[in-house]
């Protein structure tokens, strides 16, 4: 079991670590709209725009609990600081700073709130955690990257929907690991 465990932390770290450059690429190549010296945007719902980012964003805030659920506190602590530099050598220097700086400070409030939570209440530790980053990480990134916190509720939506999606997953993986005996690290 602990090699099925491990095997998945690491493809959910992989996954983890490949949203950061996707996010950052994203964010200035793709979108229904790009807007000069800004982001590209795409629509989330509700008429509303948010960059093309929050998605992959999105993700990464369930697969950070996801690598410390499979290989424990210090693979996810160091999988952040990691995401972080990673970020710095792949985004463009404008968002360098806000990416780096909000990916760090949302996934440690991430951390902070899913660690106590998820031994005895998965599903719930993953909706809380990842919605505390999410906010922490809009507000951030947009205020260091643009200056602005326009696209705030396009930023939270958009991660939300992440967020949201993923909550058949995790509830399939909690009643599988129990049934398969799998306890988190």
């Amino acid at each position: 079991m602990l090699d099925r465990r491990r095997a998945e932390g690491l493809l959910f770290l992989a996954g983890f670590a490949l949203c950061i450059p996707a996010a950052n690429w994203l964010i200035g190549n793709v979108g229904t709209k790009c807007v000069p010296n800004g982001p590209c945007l795409m629509p989330v719902g509700f008429g509303i725009m948010a960059p093309t980012g929050v998605l992959m964003i999105g993700l990464a805030l369930v697969l950070r609990d996801l690598v410390q659920r499979r290989l424990g506190v210090g693979w996810s602590a160091g999988a952040v600081v990691a995401g972080a530099a990673l970020s710095a050598y792949l985004a463009p220097p404008s968002l360098v700073l806000a990416s780096g700086a909000a990916f760090l400070l949302a996934e440690m409030a991430d951390l902070v709130v899913y660690t106590p939570l998820q031994r005895r209440r998965l599903v719930t530790a993953v909706v809380a955690s990842s919605f505390v980053g999410l906010v922490i990480d809009s507000i951030v990134f947009l205020y260091l990257a643009f200056g602005s916190l326009d696209y705030l509720l396009g930023q939270v939506l958009g991660k939300s929907w992440m967020v949201l999606a993923s909550i058949p997953f995790i509830t399939w993986l909690r009643r599988r690991d129990e049934r398969l005996g799998l306890v988190p690290a």
